[in-house]
């Protein structure tokens, strides 16, 4: 199953989180004190790795200064216990074929079956604190009828049960069945059809008695589901390992189940060396023993130096030796294990306890996920990195994508602009709470407490501060910004654009004015989010000229509508020419743009050989492609007409017609009207 939604309420600073998307990944952004650490605690609650963990205290975890009016409402029975985790899953193929194993292929009423998770506050009445669920929409009609019909039972009997119209019915027919078959046996000797015949019965007279106690979907959520929910492992700088423990003590409290959260990485870190705990202080062999450990050192020297790129000399180092009189507490009897990190530059080991925090952070959780790692588990990460470099935290997200993305989900919150992935602005989830904000006084009931928001623009600046980082970034690298800019969505849209100002200057007609800066932000999916973090300098003179789409158009009215920018400088190709939705292509003639991708792919593709219900030439020319492939199986990319016709600008010229011309020196004429 596949975490999809969630949404969190009534848990410390958080009253209602509103429901947010989670994918594969999905980064938690906002500042210190918004609530992501209490995100997360409450959704690992949920279902925990460590089970001790799954409960909510209602005197530490209800909002404090709500929590007696709400203690009084529910023991008075006004209100019911809150629910403070609702988990959204959308089923794998695996799981739907277990299901459709039991029930059959038509038992689904959705296409793409989900299940929604609920847990909150116990009532005082009920003895623990489990979750429920809801949301397994199953054809009950459709699943009992397979029941019967793949049971094995003879036709006849089949038949009859079919005829019945309630799961009491069928059970009672199949009672009365089994009852006379038992008198018969009384006469003569059961015969092995006669053996499968009643085994069948009783098979499906206990599955139809949990239908009629559980429903179709609680037996196979009970059945089926309920072991294939995936367990949340938590991970914070509580969890980080002390380097060093004393093995009887940590042996003893793995038997009474009351481990440290230092233990956990520190267990992991001995499974990953192949060994047991009983091995550590009674070894049947020195030398063995030393193998072990040396194989561990190497092993886990390999796996931190793959995603440590701040000092490549650093070698692992174990030693068990009994403990002396002047070892730390706990220590001083007994077997020890002590980690140390050996620098084969400076030639001397210190322990691991005293290396820096980012290292010992990023070596705590890899011995604690390498202990888990084959689990059926959702990776929740609480501040990673936050010691770490900016290099050595770009580190540890080529880390995340490379080792967990492939077989985990994974959850993470930060506040540094190194640890949010500029190329993937859609795993950002901005997590806020206006009440810690200024000028908060006057907050409605729905604005208060954290909340979790997707949309860039209804964040505050301090929210987006890491986003402006992350991109401020990226653009550093990748993007000049001028003082007064001009926002296109690609590479190919400047390259059109420079090409026909060129030729209209040329011709003493008004091309786009140097004073313009073209900066092209990587597709139209990232200029509300330019927009946002980079429109709101004071001194930047600021226009967008974009694509349009019907499906775009909440997100291009958003830009003025949140007074980003005025309206006059949101500018569409579709203002531009005679068709509701437009591409810079589409300010060309159809056939003219056909010629460039002819001499720029090879192949000749005429106008009455596309389409004609959609105004944009490139979705047309798509269309036409998934059935006509390019030769050599190219793959077709709009920047390559571009590059030819500025390349070629001279022999193509005089094929371009007054209408075309026209309708770009006006798209200019209007941005220079903006300077």
């Amino acid at each position: 199953m596949k975490l999809t939604k969630v949404r969190i309420t009534e848990f410390q600073s958080i009253w209602d989180s509103t429901e947010f998307d989670i994918g594969d990944v999905t980064c938690l952004v906002g500042k210190n004190e918004a609530g992501k650490t209490a995100l997360l605690k409450a959704l690992y609650r949920l279902n925990p790795i460590i089970e001790e963990d799954g409960s909510f205290d209602v005197t530490l975890d209800y909002p404090r200064r709500a929590v007696s009016e709400y203690k009084d409402d529910v023991e008075a029975g006004r209100r019911e216990p809150t629910t403070v985790v609702q988990a959204t899953y959308a089923l794998e193929p695996e799981d739907i074929t277990a299901i459709q194993e039991v029930f059959g292929p038509q038992c689904f009423q959705d296409e793409t079956p989900t299940l929604t998770l609920h847990k909150g506050y116990s009532d005082e009445d009920e003895d623990e604190d489990g979750f429920t669920f809801s949301d397994l929409n199953v054809d009950k009609e459709a699943a009992i009828k397979h029941l019967v019909e793949a049971s094995g039972l003879s036709q006849t009997l089949i038949n009859k049960l079919l005829d019945l119209e309630t799961i009491e019915e069928m059970v009672k027919a199949l009672d009365e069945f089994q009852q006379d078959e038992d008198e018969d046996e009384l006469q003569q000797d059961e015969d092995e059809d006669e053996l499968q015949q009643d085994e069948a019965v009783q098979k499906l007279m206990l599955t139809l008695k949990e239908v009629s106690e559980q429903d179709v979907a609680g037996v196979a959520y009970n059945r089926i589901l309920e072991d294939r929910i995936p367990k949340f492992l938590y991970f914070d700088e509580y969890y980080q390992m002390e380097g060093q423990d004393n093995v009887d003590g940590l042996k003893e409290r793995v038997a009474n189940r009351n481990l440290k959260d230092s233990d956990h990485p520190l267990l992991g870190l001995i499974e990953l060396a192949g060994l047991k705990l009983d091995q550590l202080t009674d070894p049947d062999k020195t030398e063995d023993l030393l193998a072990r450990l040396e194989a561990a050192e190497t092993r886990l020297t390999n796996r931190v130096l793959t995603y440590w790129s701040q000092n490549r000399h650093l070698s692992m180092k174990f030693d068990i030796r009994p403990g002396l009189p002047g070892d730390p507490d706990g220590m001083t009897s007994g077997m020890n294990i002590w980690g140390r990190v050996h620098d084969t530059r400076h030639m001397v080991s210190t322990a691991l306890g005293t290396r820096s925090r980012g290292f010992v952070w990023f070596f705590s959780f890899l011995a604690w996920y390498s202990r888990k790692k084959d689990e059926n588990i959702i990776l929740l990460l609480d501040e990673p990195g936050l010691s770490l470099h900016a290099k050595a935290q770009a580190d540890l997200l080529r880390y995340f994508e490379e080792e967990l993305k492939p077989h985990h989900q994974l959850i993470y919150t930060t506040h540094s602009p190194f640890m949010v992935d500029s190329t993937r602005f859609d795993r950002v989830r901005i997590v806020q709470d206006l009440g810690i904000e200024p000028d908060s006084d006057n907050l409605s009931e729905e604005q208060e407490g954290t909340k979790v928001i997707t949309e860039v623009l209804d964040a505050t600046p301090d929210s987006l501060f890491p986003l402006q980082g992350a991109l401020g970034y990226e653009i550093y690298q990748t993007l000049f910004i001028g003082p007064n800019c001009l926002v296109v969505e690609g590479v190919s849209d400047l390259l059109y654009i420079q090409t026909i100002s060129a030729i209209l200057q040329a011709n003493g007609k008004e091309g786009l004015s140097s004073d313009w800066t073209i900066t092209p932000v990587g597709g139209s999916d990232k200029v509300p989010t330019f927009v946002a973090l980079i429109g709101a300098q004071t001194d930047l003179n600021l226009a967008v000229l974009i694509d349009y789409q019907n499906k775009d158009r909440q997100k291009i009215e958003y830009l003025y509508r949140r007074r980003l920018l005025l309206k006059k400088n949101v500018l569409t190709y579709a203002n531009y020419v005679q068709g509701s939705e437009a591409d810079i292509e589409d300010i060309f003639e159809p056939e003219f743009y056909l010629k460039l991708v002819k001499e720029e792919f090879g192949v000749s593709i005429s106008l009455t050989d596309l389409s004609s219900g959609h105004p944009r030439i490139l979705r047309r020319l798509k269309e036409y492609l998934a059935s006509n492939p390019l030769p050599n199986n190219e793959t077709f990319n709009h920047f390559r007409p571009a590059r030819y016709l500025s390349e070629n600008i001279g022999c193509l010229e005089s094929e371009l017609s007054e209408q075309e011309l026209d309708q770009f020196e006006q798209v200019f004429k209007d941005l220079n009207a903006l300077l």
